[in-house]
C-alpha cells in the first residue's frame, strides 16, 4: 500500500512526535523543581507578565527526540547499506544542533543570572558565524553546495561563483537569528516551524529527497509534538535552544536540498520578524527616539494594536503558508 519512502517518513514523523511529547512531559516537572523559569523585562508587553516563571529550555526535549530518531535512522540506513547519500542531512542536523547549543548556553547563562540577557549579542553573532561558515565550507567540500542560484520564476540561473559563500553564511546567519526573534508567542514559532515543514514534505516527496523528507519529519514532529505544551497559555517555552534549531533546521533543509534561494521564501516570516526589529532600532537612532513600530518585533506590534496572541499566530501561519506556495511557483510550477 505505501512503499518504502513514505513508510520511513511516516514513522520518522511520528517518532519524533511521540518522543517530543513524552520528553516534554518528563521535562517540564524537572525545569519547574530546580526553579527554571522565564524572567519577563519590563521593556516587554506588560500582559507578558503573567508568563513570569514558565519554564524555559523546552527545546532540549524535541532536539533530543530529534536525534534519537535519527541515530535509529542512520543505523537502519547503514545496515541496509544505504547510507551514502546523507551527507547533506548529517551536516544539516548538525548545523542545527550547533545553533541550539548556541541558545542553550544562552538560556543557561539567563538562569544562572536570573536575568534576561544571556550572552551579549556579539558573542551569540560570533558563534552562529562561525558555525554558518563551518557548515558552508565543510557542505562545499563535500560537494553538496554549488555556487549556481536558481533565478525565482524562471528556468534560468546565475553562477555567483566565490561570492556564494560569503552571501550563504550571512543568510544562514540571519534566518537563524530570524527564528529566535519569532519566538515571543505562545505557539508562533511552532506553528511557523510546522509549515515549513509541512512544506518541504511536499517538496520532498515531488522529487523522492529521502533527506528532506527527514528534515521535514523532525520539523513537523517536533512543532506539533511541542505545541501541545506550547500553544496559548504556554506551559513551557523552548527558550533559545529550541528556536535556534527550529530556525537552522529550516534554512539549513532548504541549502541542503541545494537551493538556498528557495529558503528565503520558506523562511519569510522569520526574516520579516528579522527585519522588523533590525529596521526599528535603525528608525529610532535616525530619528533620535522615534519608533517605526508600536513594538518590535512585528509581532508585538500587532500585539499592541488589540490582536489576541491566538490571532498574530494565525494571521502569520495564513501568511507563511502564503510565501510557502509562492516559493513552489517561483521554483517548481513549469
Amino acid at each position: 500500500m505505501f512503499d518504502e519512502f513514505t513508510v520511513t517518513f511516516i514513522i520518522a514523523l511520528l517518532s519524533v512526535f511521540l518522543l517530543t511529547v513524552v520528553a516534554e512531559r518528563i521535562l517540564i516537572p524537572i525545569l519547574r523543581s530546580h526553579k527554571l523559569g522565564q524572567t519577563i523585562l519590563d521593556i516587554g508587553p506588560r500582559w507578558h507578565k503573567s508568563k513570569e516563571g514558565t519554564p524555559i529550555m523546552g527545546g532540549i526535549g524535541f532536539i533530543l527526540a530529534a536525534m534519537i530518531t535519527m541515530a535509529v535512522f542512520f543505523v537502519f540506513r547503514a545496515v541496509s547499506g544505504n547510507s551514502s547519500d546523507f551527507v547533506p542531512l548529517s551536516l544539516t542536523l548538525a548545523f542545527a544542533v550547533a545553533n541550539g547549543a548556541i541558545g542553550f548556553v544562552d538560556d543557561y547563562c539567563k538562569l544562572v543570572k536570573k536575568q534576561n540577557e544571556g550572552l551579549t549579542r556579539m558573542q551569540k553573532l560570533l558563534l552562529q558565524l562561525v558555525i554558518s561558515a563551518g557548515y558552508v565550507c565543510i557542505m562545499s567540500y563535500t560537494g553538496n553546495m554549488h555556487t549556481v542560484i536558481q533565478i525565482p520564476f524562471t528556468e534560468g540561473v546565475i553562477d555567483l561563483g566565490w561570492a556564494y559563500y560569503p552571501i550563504a553564511v550571512t543568510v544562514l546567519t540571519g534566518v537563524v537569528n530570524g527564528g529566535n526573534i519569532t519566538d515571543g508567542i505562545d505557539g508562533l514559532a511552532s506553528c511557523i516551524t510546522c509549515v515549513i515543514g509541512i512544506f518541504f514534505a511536499v517538496v520532498a516527496f515531488s522529487f523522492a529527497d529521502t533527506s528532506l523528507s527527514m528534515v521535514s519529519a523532525i520539523l513537523v514532529g517536533a512543532s506539533l509534538g511541542f505545541l501541545i505544551y506550547n500553544f496559548h497559555p504556554a506551559r513551557v517555552f523552548m527558550g533559545d535552544t529550541g528556536s535556534l534549531f527550529f530556525g537552522a533546521l529550516a534554512i539549513g533543509g532548504a541549502f541542503g536540498f541545494g537551493n538556498g534561494v528557495m529558503g528565503l521564501l520558506v523562511c519569510a516570516v522569520f526574516i520579516l520578524e528579522m527585519l522588523s526589529s533590525f529596521l526599528q532600532i535603525f528608525y529610532f537612532k535616525l530619528t533620535h527616539g522615534k519608533r517605526l513600530f508600536k513594538m518590535a518585533p512585528i509581532h508585538h506590534h500587532f500585539e499592541q494594536c488589540g490582536w489576541s496572541e491566538n490571532q498574530v499566530v494565525l494571521v502569520f501561519s495564513l501568511v507563511e503558508i502564503i510565501f510557502c506556495i509562492l516559493a513552489w511557483f517561483a521554483f517548481f510550477a513549469r
